[in-house]
């Protein structure tokens, strides 16, 4: 049986508990970590997100894994859309992204709730885009998460994915296993009480599939028109797709 406070790496079965468990312990000091750890790069990587469907102007948008909701604010501000959505399996992130909409006065265009990405509480086609940011690698079942996501799109709704993944080329390579293996699970000790968040957080990078066999999981389930775009030497990775 996994340990309800470090998730299995890679789909498994008990995962989303374990994943909801971790988040809780971590949450108060989740934003503080983001922020510390990505030098603040990842700011500008879910901007660079939000921007890919700036031109669409989507009425309503849903962001999974929402956390405590930097994406879901960003997407508000950036695309104006009526009404978003944010759902998370942790409690305790919510909450956090509950207090920084009010504080921001959005508590009347974004809403978020508690659900599993691989069971959405939504009606076929409600969506007109869809944003996963640093989330989807945390699914129990990749693909179910993909599937549900495309089934609450409407017909051409867009999906876009944020995701980290393993930098391919010499020497960024190695520093980034360096890092990872070193100083990362360091500094997530000294600053959040869960220093296994921050061990399992490079193994499940690893272990995802990222680049063209994240995309051949999209083609997959049902998305088309795929891109991949690398971000900062490939430490991120942006994903692009459509519903048919």
């Amino acid at each position: 049986m996994p340990d309800p406070s470090h998730p299995p790496i890679g789909e498994a079965d008990g995962k989303a508990e374990a994943v909801e468990s971790m988040f809780d312990a971590v949450a108060p000091r989740y934003d503080l970590l983001n922020r510390v750890l990505s030098a603040g790069i990842d700011r500008y990587w879910r901007s660079r997100a939000v921007r890919t469907l700036r031109a669409e102007q989507p009425r309503r948008v849903l962001d999974v894994a929402t956390g405590t909701a930097d994406l879901a604010l960003k997407a508000q501000r950036t695309l104006h859309p009526r009404e978003t959505i944010g759902i998370d399996l942790s409690a305790e992130m919510l909450d956090r992204g509950r207090e920084k909409i009010e504080r921001a006065n959005l508590a009347s265009r974004i809403v978020l709730q508690k659900a599993d990405a691989a069971d959405l509480p939504f009606d076929d086609g409600t969506f007109d885009a869809a944003f996963v940011a640093f989330g989807v690698r945390n699914f129990e079942d990749l693909d179910a998460g993909l599937d549900d996501i495309r089934r609450v799109l409407r017909p051409g709704g867009a999906l876009v994915v944020l995701e980290f993944s393993t930098p391919r080329t010499t020497p960024i390579k190695q520093l980034y296993a360096w890092y990872s293996r070193h100083v990362l699970p360091r500094i997530g000790g000294l600053l959040s009480p869960d220093q296994g968040a921050y061990e399992y957080l490079p193994s499940s990078v690893a272990a995802f599939p990222d680049g063209v066999d994240f995309l051949r999981r999209m083609e997959g389930t049902g998305f088309v028109d795929l891109t991949w775009t690398p971000l900062t030497f490939g430490i991120a990775s942006l994903y692009t797709g459509r519903v048919r």
